[in-house]
């Protein structure tokens, strides 16, 4: 059995599958294959099942509550579902959050990629030779392990984007747990032979995305007439890649890509922050006008406030994304302005589901 046989009872054990590129990946399968999933996922605050309502009640669809440091539960699911695939998505990725309270993003990030990897490599060990030369690890990383590219403010020349070459330079604690657990992941490859692959994405939008994401944050706070918070200036660059356009990238690379190779995927779509944040509110000023006599304002961009800047922020993120597009012939489908008037949509269709899940605390991201 191999990946790319188009093998149509493959088990796919997908960590972090209640989050917003996890949960998009697995409807994605479902829908699209005939692949079986296997979710484990905490259920933290940023996980939501109800983002899998739609296929919930599928026959080839299993959900485990489980944390990754968990050892003994993670034996346990991999003897239960005997996957063929293992794609890792879970982690701790909210840069403020790392920043205030880094000790969470050491845990998952760190200790649990290592303790995953264990597991996956006890598990592989002892398949039959068919099935081990078959099995795969796929681990779901960031560009920001690569740190910050030259902003065309400050640069002159042609400027440069993330190859899968470029040397690794965190700049905050999230990037930086993030940054060491692809280097453990490529490790288990070299020391143990544990057949892995790596993909690096920029910044993913789309719908039922957690709500102190920028997009989102910026979506509702307009509908009820809050500030629009923009770091800084708002001039941060980065490349926005819709989130379906990113898991059809990762499904391709866990069934298809080459074992040991790391491949970058982003949308070529840079964008400004203060750009994004502008371009919500004119689709909004469009859909939904708006109407508050109370004020001068006419329009939602009225609404945004600048605040001040994260400590140590990434100026600049851009993906070279030529190795994927050569190598396995994927490309975004989405340009940003087709894929930022669906999302506005969705949650203009879908404010019950962001209303579930709101904590009661929105923080700016990016």
């Amino acid at each position: 059995m191999k990946p790319n046989s188009q093998n149509l009872s493959l088990k796919i054990l997908i960590t972090g599958g209640a989050g917003f590129i996890g949960s998009a990946l697995i409807r994605h399968t479902i829908n699209n294959t005939n692949y079986s999933v296997i979710n484990v996922d905490k259920l933290t605050y940023a996980g939501n099942l109800q983002s899998l309502i739609s296929i919930r009640d599928n026959p080839r669809y299993f959900f485990e509550q489980v944390d990754i440091c968990d050892a003994l539960k993670l034996k346990g699911i991999f003897d239960k579902h005997k996957p063929d695939i293992v794609m890792h998505l879970a982690a701790e990725s909210h840069v403020d959050r790392s920043i205030n309270e880094s000790g969470a993003f050491i845990n998952t990030n760190i200790v649990g990629t290592y303790t995953l990897l264990e597991q996956t490599r006890n598990y592989w060990t002892n398949l039959s030779t068919d099935k081990k030369d078959a099995f795969r690890f796929h681990h779901i990383s960031t560009d920001e392990v690569y740190g910050d590219l030259p902003h065309p403010n400050n640069f002159k020349g042609i400027l440069p984007s993330f190859t899968e070459k470029t040397p690794y330079a965190p700049s905050s604690p999230y990037s930086a747990s993030k940054a060491s657990s692809d280097h453990l992941v490529r490790a288990w490859n070299r020391t143990y032979k544990l057949p892995t692959l790596i993909t690096n994405c920029s910044n993913n939008y789309g719908p039922y995305h957690f709500p102190e994401k920028l997009v989102p944050l910026t979506i509702l706070n307009a509908l009820e007439r809050k500030p629009l918070p923009v770091y800084g200036k708002g001039n941060q660059i980065r490349d926005w890649l819709y989130v379906e356009d990113h898991v059809r990238a990762l499904l391709l690379v866990a069934t298809k890509g080459k074992v040991g190779e790391t491949y970058n995927i982003g949308g070529y779509n840079e964008k400004q922050n203060i750009e994004v944040v502008k371009n919500i509110c004119l689709i909004l000023d469009e859909l939904v006008p708006y109407k508050d006599f109370s004020s001068n304002f006419s329009n939602y961009d009225n609404l945004i406030t600048f605040v001040n800047d994260r400590p140590g922020h990434d100026m600049r993120y851009a993906i070279d994304a030529s190795k994927i597009k050569k190598d396995l012939g994927w490309e975004p489908k989405e340009t940003f302005e087709t894929g930022i008037r669906k999302t506005v949509k969705w949650y203009l269709d879908n404010q019950m589901w962001c209303k579930n899940i709101l904590e009661g605390e929105n923080q700016l991201e990016h």
